[in-house]
C-alpha cells in the first residue's frame, strides 16, 4: 500500500497550525487584549496627572530624579501581574438553592405490596421470591419509600410513554420548586445539565426542559447518561468548570434523577434483581452561579475519581442481558472492594485540599514509620475528616455502604444520620439521595453559617466523586421533601438494616 506523506505532512502541518491559531487567539482574548486595554487607560491618565506629579516631586527634594516613565513603568507592571492573576484565578462558584422531589402519598410503595407482587407475579421462582423477602428485611427501607406508577402493578410495563411521564412528574416538578425559591427569571438561565443513566430519549431530557421551560436559544446544553448514581456529583463539577468561562454572574441549572421505570428486571438473577428491590423514585434540582447574590452555599472542592480502567471496577456495575435475554443491571460480588478503593483513592486527592497540617503530619507520620522504618504491626492511619467537614452526606447504596464508609472514615453515628434517615424514608434514588440528605440535615436545624458539607457519591465506571460545600445563608423557611415527617425521624434502623 503506498503512502502520500506528502499529504500526511499537509495535514499534520495544518493540524498543528490550527492548534498554535487556537493558542493565540485564547492568549489574546485572555491576556493580551485586557493588558493592552488596560495599559493604554493607565498610560492615558497618566498622561493627565503627569505635570501634577511632576511638580508634586519638585517641592520635596530627592535623591534623584523620578521621570514620569518611571511611573508609567510602574503602573504597566502592575497591570500585567494583575491582568495575568485575574486570568489564571478561578472564580467561586456558588449554589443559589436546590429543590428535591417530593412524591405524592399515591405513590407508596410498601414492602408488604413489593413482595405479594413479585409471588403472583409469573415472571420469578419460588427462590427469587425467597431472595426478594431476605433483601427486603435487610434493606434498611421502611414502608413509605415510593415508586413510580408502572412499578404498581402485578407485572409492570414501561413503554417510551410511561417513561417520559415518569421525567416529566420529577423533574419538572423540581424545577418548579426551585424557581419559585430562587424567583429567577427562565432567561437568567445560562446553561443546563441533566444526568439519568437508564432512560435516555430523543429528543434528550434536556431538550424536554428546554421546550417546557421556553429557555433561552443560546443555551449550553449537556445531557449525561450510564453514568449513574454518582452522576449528581459530577454534574456539579462540570458547573462549575462550565461557569469559569461563561460571563460573571451567569446561571446553570442542574437536574439529576433517575427514571428507574425503564430498569425494571423480569428476571431471576439475584444480582440483577437488587435494582428493582433498592431503587426508588426521586430527582433534585439545583442553581449554581458565580454571584454571591442570594447564595446559600460555596463551592469548596470538587474530586473525581474514576477506576474503568480495572476491568473489575469497570464491570461491577453493568447492564447486560441474562441468559433468558431480560435486560438488567447486574451489581458484582466485588462491589464493596471496587467502592473501597475507589474511596481511598479520592481520598489520597481530596485530603491535602481540605485537611490541617496537623492531620497530614499525622498521615506523614504513620506513611514513614510503616515504609521508611518497616513498622509492620503499625496500622495505616485514618485520617479525621471531622475535623474538616461538619456534615456527611454518603450515596445511600445500601446499609452495607453507608457502614462500610462510617468505619472507613471513623465517623461517629451522628454524621451517618442523614444517610441511613435517608435510605429509610426514601430508598435509594440514585444520584439524588446525596441532596434528600443535605435537605434533612436542614431540615433538623444542624446547618449552621460556616458549616462544611462533604458530599460523597458512587456510581458505574466505577467512579467515587465528591464535593464540598461551605454554607454561606441556612434555610430559613421549613420546606423540603422531609416537611411532613421530621419530627418522626430519627428512627432505629438496627434491627430491619
Amino acid at each position: 500500500m503506498k503512502v502520500n506523506y506528502a499529504t500526511s505532512n499537509n495535514m499534520s502541518l495544518r493540524s498543528h497550525l490550527k492548534r498554535l491559531n487556537l493558542l493565540y487567539n485564547r492568549t489574546a482574548h485572555n491576556l493580551v487584549l485586557p493588558i493592552v486595554t488596560t495599559t493604554t487607560l493607565g498610560a492615558s491618565a497618566l498622561k493627565k496627572v503627569a505635570p501634577w506629579l511632576t511638580a508634586a516631586l519638585g517641592i520635596v527634594p530627592q535623591p534623584s530624579v523620578i521621570c514620569p516613565i518611571h511611573i508609567l513603568f510602574v503602573v504597566v507592571l502592575l497591570i500585567i501581574m494583575a491582568t495575568v492573576y485575574l486570568s489564571l484565578h478561578r472564580r467561586a462558584v456558588y449554589l443559589v438553592d436546590y429543590a428535591c422531589f417530593r412524591p405524592s402519598s399515591n405513590l407508596r410503595l410498601t414492602k408488604a405490596t413489593f413482595l405479594e407482587h413479585a409471588r403472583l407475579s409469573p415472571l420469578f421462582d419460588d427462590s427469587t421470591v425467597n431472595f426478594i423477602a431476605t433483601i427486603l428485611e435487610r434493606s434498611g427501607m421502611s414502608d413509605h419509600t415510593c415508586a413510580p406508577p408502572v412499578h404498581h402493578y402485578i407485572h409492570p410495563y414501561c413503554g417510551l410513554d410511561e417513561a417520559r411521564a415518569e421525567v416529566e412528574l420529577v423533574v419538572f416538578s423540581v424545577i418548579d420548586d426551585l424557581m419559585a425559591k430562587t424567583h429567577i427569571n427562565c432567561g437568567a438561565i445560562g446553561a443546563l445539565i441533566t444526568n439519568c443513566s437508564a432512560f435516555s430519549p430523543v429528543p434528550s431530557m434536556a431538550d424536554m426542559i428546554v421546550n417546557r421551560y421556553k429557555l433561552r436559544g443560546d443555551l449550553r446544553v449537556i445531557n449525561l447518561s450510564g453514568m449513574a448514581c454518582s452522576a449528581a456529583v459530577t454534574s456539579v463539577g462540570l458547573a462549575s468548570n462550565m461557569l469559569q468561562v461563561m460571563p460573571w454572574g451567569s446561571h446553570v441549572l442542574v437536574v439529576s434523577t433517575e427514571t428507574i421505570g425503564p430498569s425494571y428486571y423480569g428476571g431471576n438473577k439475584r444480582s440483577m434483581q437488587l435494582v428493582n428491590i433498592l431503587f426508588r423514585i426521586g430527582g433534585a434540582a439545583k442553581l449554581l452561579s458565580t454571584s454571591r447574590s442570594m447564595a446559600r452555599f460555596r463551592l469548596g472542592h470538587f474530586t473525581r475519581t474514576i477506576t474503568a480502567a480495572n476491568n473489575a471496577a469497570y464491570q461491577c456495575v453493568y447492564q447486560e442481558e441474562d441468559d433468558k435475554g431480560n435486560l438488567g443491571i447486574a451489581l458484582s460480588k466485588d462491589l464493596m472492594d471496587v467502592a473501597k478503593d475507589a474511596l481511598e483513592a479520592n481520598i489520597m486527592t481530596t485530603g491535602p485540599l481540605v485537611l490541617p497540617a496537623s492531620e497530614l503530619l499525622k498521615i506523614l507520620f504513620f506513611y514513614v514509620a510503616k515504609k521508611v522504618l518497616r513498622w509492620r504491626t503499625i496500622r495505616p492511619y485514618i485520617p479525621n475528616f471531622s475535623v474538616a467537614f461538619e456534615h456527611f452526606c454518603i450515596h445511600v447504596g445500601g446499609p452495607a455502604v453507608i457502614t462500610s464508609v462510617q468505619h472507613g472514615l471513623n465517623l461517629s453515628d451522628r454524621h451517618v444520620e442523614p444517610s441511613k434517615m435517608t435510605l429509610h424514608r426514601f430508598g435509594n434514588q440514585s444520584t439524588s439521595s446525596v441532596w434528600y440528605e443535605l435537605s434533612y440535615i436542614e431540615a433538623k436545624g444542624w446547618m449552621k453559617k460556616g458549616n462544611r458539607v462533604w458530599m460523597i457519591g458512587f456510581g458505574a465506571g466505577y467512579e467515587c466523586n465528591t464535593v464540598g460545600w461551605v454554607c454561606i445563608q441556612p434555610s430559613s423557611g421549613m420546606d423540603g421533601p422531609w416537611v411532613s415527617c421530621i419530627h418522626r425521624y430519627p428512627v432505629d434502623v438496627s434491627k430491619n438494616g
